[in-house]
């Protein structure tokens, strides 16, 4: 009966600052499966809503590893690889369980994009999408810095100037 080898495991790769996409590019040209979790981060920018592609883990990302058969030695010549991970000299590696965790919570909130990216014009209707006035419709009138803006809200029979954040509306 031939000897069993153990399945691959998971291990984490310290990045050089700002480089883990270029770690993970590099590494997966050397045939080595990696995963780099992901989030999505929506800003707002010059009044826009922005939507960008940022690392869960700045600096860091995992690489699948076969202790017997991969050899190790040209991670840390990989451009933007900075180091694996050790605990006194030995890589430690990853539950395959919290691997599986991530991708199955990230991969939720990747679908998820946001309901309004467009830009607001004075006069256009909102909706206010969280807060004390949630499901009540406004009219957008100015921004009020990079990230709240002002809105005209019929109240009571009367209209009231509020200033709310720009995530917690949507454009109607």
């Amino acid at each position: 009966m031939p000897p069993q080898h153990p399945p691959p495991r998971w291990y984490l790769i310290l990045c050089k600052p700002r480089q883990d996409s270029r770690a993970e590019e590099n590494l997966t040209r050397q045939a080595f499966k990696c995963y780099r979790p992901i989030q999505l981060i929506e800003r707002i920018q010059r009044g826009r809503r922005t939507t960008s592609v940022r690392s869960l883990f700045p600096g860091y990302l995992f690489i699948q590893l076969d202790q017997l058969n991969d050899n190790w030695h040209p991670i840390r010549s990989t451009r933007g690889v900075n180091q694996l991970v050790t605990f006194g000299k030995q890589p430690i590696a990853v539950a395959d369980e919290l691997i599986e965790q991530l991708r199955k919570r990230l991969q939720n909130h990747l679908t998820a994009l946001p309901k309004n990216s467009t830009a607001l014009e004075p006069g256009d209707h909102v909706r206010i999408t969280s807060g004390s006035y949630k499901e009540l419709e406004a009219i957008f009138l100015a921004h009020d810095g990079a990230e709240r803006i002002v809105i005209l809200l019929q109240l009571l029979h009367r209209e009231h100037t509020l200033s709310v954040p720009i995530t917690a509306i949507e454009k109607t």
